[in-house]
């Protein structure tokens, strides 16, 4: 089958990728003439565990092309996905400028029924706008061409997205007539043999869907901080409550691991653009407030545990960062913990020596040069000269490091875990403090 993806971005490439796999012919379009040529060269602008090959395979086979040219890509597929980003707005509410030009630019050109399917992250009534600006153009050019308008939105996780798009839990497809369910279904069968995923609603109902699902996630997590904070001030440990909690199958154990706050491109995005739907329709949603907010808070959580031990001024101190990336296995730092760490310390006069697998050029990208930042390729590289470390992203590198070279090499043994990856009874025993999420903190001698 014939696809257009315009956006070349996390999801625009995954979905291209992943679709073109399946055999279909697929066109990618992006207006930055850059990324489009670097693509062009075999080169992936995202680090994503297996896209890079899938798209050179699929290139090669001549499945899979990229363009700047929208003529070219309206007029390729019937299938066009709009998978441009929802940047959050001043207010919370998701930007949908970039997710409307496309619209516009595929009624502006298409000259045969095309469905125009919604991949972006969009708040509830996106489809609807998307339909107006499409008819518009048609109308504006004394046009009358059919076309249909879906939402189906993504449940990619960045680290395994490639997996989730060819063994997805489901497919979710809001449709407003039987004809293009059926188009969708067809498209989406290689996904869906074992058994059945596709769930079909209306559009509304597929929109709301996606927000929902991230905002129960972001829920649960900081619900969990909320408890870590509690454990810590009641004496009890977040860890044993966890697996105390997690066996109950009501809840189950996926999204209860307490840290130092969640990031991403979705996950702050879509619980304050949902929370900014519900004040457009005049209902206040306090969860969902209390959710920014303790995530907001959380973010603070390490600076203030450093603070701590070491005083309001870290003037000459510095800190080893193991971790810049929100989550292991992507170099995405948007919204990212180890930001908000960073700009705290350094604002404290403290300097930081970082590591991360795949982040440290997306870091050099916001931060640039500067004194107080030095970034090293390799973990015990970053002890050097450190006064304490911080584990930041729990990459499996960081599992099981050589604890007693961090403890020889740190001018103070402590390691602030902000994701709970250490078992405090077996650092102790390599003289080094540990001091965690939610639990009790954990002194040589006392293993």
């Amino acid at each position: 089958m014939k696809v257009s993806v315009v956006g070349t971005g996390y999801v625009g490439l995954v979905t291209g990728a992943c679709l073109a796999e399946a055999g279909n012919d697929v066109v990618c379009m992006d207006v930055d003439a850059d990324k489009i040529a670097a693509l062009e060269r075999g080169e992936v602008p995202i680090y994503e565990p297996g896209l890079e090959p899938l798209v050179a395979e699929n290139v090669a086979a001549g499945r899979l092309r990229f363009t700047t040219d929208m003529d070219a890509c309206v007029d390729h597929g019937l299938f066009q996905f709009i998978a441009v980003g929802t940047p959050p707005d001043e207010d919370g509410s998701a930007d949908l400028r970039y997710v409307l030009d496309v619209a516009r630019g595929i009624g502006a050109r298409m000259d045969d029924y095309r469905v125009i399917i919604d991949k972006s992250t969009v708040p509830v009534g996106t489809a609807d706008k998307v339909r107006s600006a499409v008819g518009e153009e048609l109308a504006a050019r004394g046009q009358d061409i059919e076309y249909d308008v879906v939402s189906n939105p993504e449940f990619l996780k960045e680290g395994a997205a490639v997996e989730d798009f060819m063994k997805p839990d489901r497919i979710i497809l809001g449709c407003d007539n039987v004809r293009t369910g059926a188009l969708l279904r067809e498209l989406y069968a290689p996904f869906n043999r074992n058994h059945e995923r596709v769930i079909t609603m209306d559009v509304r109902s597929a929109e709301m869907t996606k927000y929902a699902a991230n905002a129960m996630l972001a829920t649960k997590i900081s619900f969990m901080n909320e408890v870590a904070n509690l454990c810590e001030r009641v004496g009890a440990d977040v860890e044993m409550v966890r697996q105390g909690i997690g066996s109950d199958p009501r809840i189950g154990f996926s999204f209860i691991y307490p840290g130092a706050g969640f990031g991403g491109s979705c996950f702050p995005k879509d619980v304050a653009a949902l929370e900014r739907t519900a004040r457009e329709h005049g209902y206040t949603a306090r969860m969902l407030q209390a959710v920014e907010a303790v995530n907001d808070e959380q973010k603070t959580v390490l600076e203030r545990k450093i603070v701590a031990r070491y005083g309001e001024d870290l003037t000459g101190k510095t800190f080893a960062l193991w971790g810049l990336a929100f989550k292991p296995n992507t170099d995405d730092m948007r919204e990212a913990p180890a930001r908000r760490l960073m700009e705290g310390l350094w604002a404290r006069g403290a300097t930081v020596r970082a590591h991360d697998p795949e982040a440290m050029d997306e870091c050099r990208r916001i931060y640039g040069e500067r004194a107080d930042l030095t970034l090293v390729d390799d973990r015990y590289a970053a002890l050097e000269g450190a006064d304490a470390l911080v584990l930041v992203t729990e990459w499996k590198p960081f599992r099981s490091p050589d604890f007693d070279h961090i403890a020889a090499t740190l001018r103070d043994p402590v390691i602030f875990d902000g994701r709970n990856i250490y078992d405090p009874a077996v650092l102790a025993p390599h003289g080094l403090t540990h001091v965690a999420i939610g639990r009790p903190q954990t002194t040589p001698g006392e293993g």
